[in-house]
C-alpha cells in the first residue's frame, strides 16, 4: 500500500486540499459582505467591501477593488501553489 496507493493519492488530495481552502475564503469573504459572517470587530475582506460599498461606491471605488483584488489573488495563489505540489509530487510527472 505504501509502494503504490499512497503516492497515487496524493497529489489529488493536495489538489482538493487547495481547492477547499480556496473555497472556504470565497464563503467567508461572501458570508461576511452579506452580514453574516465574523462579529464586526473582527477585520474580514468581506465586511471592508460591504462597508467601502455601502459608503463610498460612487466616490472611491478602489475601495471595494483593493480587497476584491486581494481576495481573487489569494485564491490564486492556493490554486497555484496546490497545482505546483501535483506537479511535484505526481509519480506519473516523474518519469519525464
Amino acid at each position: 500500500m505504501m509502494r503504490h496507493v499512497l503516492p497515487n493519492s496524493t497529489a489529488p488530495f493536495l489538489i482538493l486540499a487547495s481547492v477547499s481552502l480556496g473555497n472556504a475564503i470565497l464563503t467567508e469573504a461572501s458570508l461576511s459582505y452579506l452580514g453574516l459572517g465574523v462579529p464586526p470587530p473582527s477585520a474580514s475582506w468581506g465586511q471592508m467591501m460591504s462597508g467601502a460599498a455601502q459608503s463610498f461606491a460612487q466616490i472611491a471605488p478602489w475601495l471595494i477593488a483593493g480587497p476584491g483584488i486581494a481576495i481573487a489573488a489569494l485564491v490564486l495563489g492556493f490554486n497555484l501553489f496546490g497545482d505546483a505540489l501535483r506537479d511535484v509530487w505526481d509519480p506519473k510527472l516523474r518519469g519525464r
